[in-house]
């Protein structure tokens, strides 16, 4: 009688763990073919083509890999920016680090100072933008370019004031057009950028300022120039 019952239990127990893998194996096949929509849509949003289906399928890896890191750190909720996925969802960090070529802008039409010519001016506004004064060409995707912006975070940056993470590897050249003060009273620079109105705030990025580092955030501070005339 007891081994009847402990037959029993097994079967039971054998018949729940078949179910449970069923179970789990059709919600795996039901989410990879959600993202596998998403990675049509995806496509036909940024207009990419690929050369087989083994190109991509191998893209599609990675797409997959970085919408679940995207959602992962937007779930998270603990910083001060948020992260989308953009154009370059379907490139690993190290080929998107690649793209970078930036080599400095040391050359004849610039003159190198030791001191900065309004560097002892105090009367300056709480925020500027020069957009608002019609200073500022209109957004372009140039792709390959002064910061390191080589990070997964920088990478897909969507919005809010950017804190970090970052080196300051300089790779990227990027332009300075204005700073304010967020919401919650975080000191920004807006600086714009050259990967195109789909990456970031409609091309632009908003960087925190007056941190620590003498070098600023991402080294943004590191190799500064500004036009004389």
């Amino acid at each position: 009688m007891a081994f009847k019952n402990l037959f029993q239990y097994c079967t039971l127990v054998l018949l729940l763990v078949f179910e449970f893998c069923a179970f789990e194996a059709n919600a795996c096949t039901l989410e990879d073919a959600l993202m596998r929509e998403r990675h049509e849509q995806w496509m036909f949003i940024h207009g990419r083509v690929y050369m087989d289906a083994y190109e991509k399928e191998q893209k599609y890896q990675i797409f997959k890999q970085n919408v679940q890191s995207i959602e992962a750190f937007n779930e998270a909720g603990n910083k001060l920016y948020k992260l989308g996925i953009n154009h370059y969802a379907d490139i690993t960090n190290e080929e998107f680090k690649a793209r970078n070529t930036f080599k400095g802008h040391m050359n004849s039409t610039i003159t190198r100072t030791p001191t900065f010519k309004y560097e002892h001016v105090t009367e300056v506004p709480t925020t500027l933008d020069w957009r608002q004064k019609g200073a500022v060409t209109p957004i372009k995707d140039q792709g390959q370019c002064a910061i390191d912006a080589s990070g997964f975070e920088f990478q897909f940056y969507s919005g809010g004031v950017f804190t970090g993470s970052c080196g300051t590897d300089l790779d990227h050249g990027v332009t300075a057009v204005g700073y304010g003060l967020s919401d919650d009273g975080t000191k920004y620079w807006l600086i714009k950028n050259s990967w195109g109105e789909k990456w970031g705030e409609q091309g632009y990025i908003r960087m925190q300022r007056d941190v620590a580092a003498m070098e600023g955030l991402c080294g943004i501070a590191m190799q500064a120039s500004y036009p004389t005339a």
